[in-house]
């Protein structure tokens, strides 16, 4: 009788994809290609993909009641798990298509929620996950204890809410205020990296990109970070802040964030603001992108629009074409929002040392270049200069200390 229990390896959750084009200039296969890609990331498979053609998303169900037919007959056929949308669900929209289709539904948030959960590592990550589907559920609390036994496990019950439909709502608020005390707590210490970053200025670089466009291995690449790189969707989730020293001296931070990605949960960026605004204080920002993804274009349309969200838009910005040994189109590679565009294949480190040399370019436009002789007795002076910029000569003369050295133009006045 044990022979017949035998049981290599744990079933996967089946999953059907459902998603509405509302017009023609939607990127919709695409979407729901990258929610394919969410889902094996999640542990799931595929078993097949529905889009509805209609005006305007359904009100009360999402798709129209003859599209519920034919995904309540692809459920059955393909014995289907549970069947996620392609946007975020009301409650009305979510509560009415589990009745109507029998089978557990999960919306693109959950399923983005759901890896955040299983991918974070640090304290403050699990802190902040913790916090979006804490934020998530309260919008979306419906039903009863009936749709316990429906739910079951798989995609959207891992994590720090397990047991949320047994929360209720007075529950979950003073858990959300917990959780943002325990984050306010992070952020000042953040906010004290930042202010002793500023007081030895070491110019930041913060990498940005793109889910999976390559981040994680151009940091390693740089710095032997040490940063989990694989081909998925959100392979790292906490920030990484590596030094580089380069040849002539110059020292550079490079801090890796969190990948964007298309239609991302607004409850996410609500709670991973503090670390998406590594951005937002950085002196330059490298931004990553895929030109191997044939949806390279919508890609970093995606990113562009995240920094707005994250008033980001100061900066000055180095697009670095990644993956250019997979490149096999003829047409240029063109970024009219960057400062400077550079093609590079980090894992075979190609035009990665030029990328740098650009980079450097752009920071050192913040600086201005001084060289004069200090008198004996304004030692002081040098030993800031050695603090505050990045020294190129320097000589002890009669008269004094002759100095060449680059210094940001904000601390130009402590040696004019």
């Amino acid at each position: 009788m044990g022979e017949i229990l035998h049981e290599t390896a744990a079933q996967k959750e089946r999953i059907i994809l459902v998603a509405v084009a509302s017009s023609q200039q939607d990127d919709t296969e695409q979407s729901l290609d990258e929610l394919e890609e969410l889902g094996q990331t999640a542990g799931a498979e595929t078993v097949a993909k529905v889009i509805q053609n209609r005006e305007k998303i359904h009100p009360g169900t999402y798709i129209g009641k003859g599209k519920i037919q034919e995904v309540k007959e692809l459920v059955r056929s393909h014995h289907a798990d549970c069947v996620v949308c392609d946007d975020e669900l009301t409650p009305a929209q979510h509560h009415n298509l589990q009745d109507m289709l029998e089978v557990k539904v999960i919306d693109r948030t959950v399923m983005i929620l759901d890896i955040f959960a299983a991918r974070a590592s640090t304290s403050e990550g699990k802190l902040q996950v913790e916090l979006a589907q804490l934020r998530y559920r309260a919008s979306h609390l419906i039903g009863g204890r009936s749709e316990l036994s429906r739910l079951g496990g798989g995609i959207g019950t891992r994590g720090p809410g397990e047991q949320k439909l047994e929360m209720d709502r007075r529950l979950i608020r003073e858990r959300i205020t917990f959780v943002r005390r325990e984050l306010d707590k992070v952020q000042k210490s953040r906010e004290l990296t930042r202010k002793k970053r500023q007081e030895n200025p070491v110019p930041v670089v913060a990498i940005v990109g793109y889910t999976n466009a390559g981040k994680s291995t151009l940091l390693n690449h740089l710095t032997g970070a040490g940063i989990l790189a694989e081909d998925k969707l959100f392979a790292t989730l906490d920030p990484t802040t590596r030094k580089l020293v380069m040849e002539n001296g110059e020292e550079i931070l490079f801090t890796d964030t969190v990948g964007f990605i298309r239609k991302l949960p607004h409850h996410l960026i609500q709670a991973f603001r503090s670390t998406l605004e590594e951005a937002k204080y950085a002196d330059a920002v490298l931004h990553v992108v895929d030109c191997a993804s044939p949806d390279m274009d919508a890609q970093m349309h995606t990113v562009y629009d995240t920094l707005q969200r994250l008033e980001v838009g100061d900066k000055p910005v180095v697009t670095a074409f990644n993956k250019i040994d997979l490149y096999q189109e003829d047409r240029p590679l063109k970024d009219l929002r960057a400062d400077q565009t550079v093609r590079i294949s980090a894992k075979y480190d190609k035009g990665v040392p030029e990328m740098l040399e650009v980079v450097s370019d752009i920071l050192k436009a913040r600086k201005v270049l001084i060289e004069k002789i200090f008198p004996y007795e304004e030692g002081g002076r040098v030993g800031k200069l050695r603090k505050y910029g990045q020294i190129l000569e320097e000589e002890y003369r009669g008269e004094g200390i002759y100095i060449k050295a680059y210094v940001d133009k904000q601390y130009e006045y402590l040696f004019s």
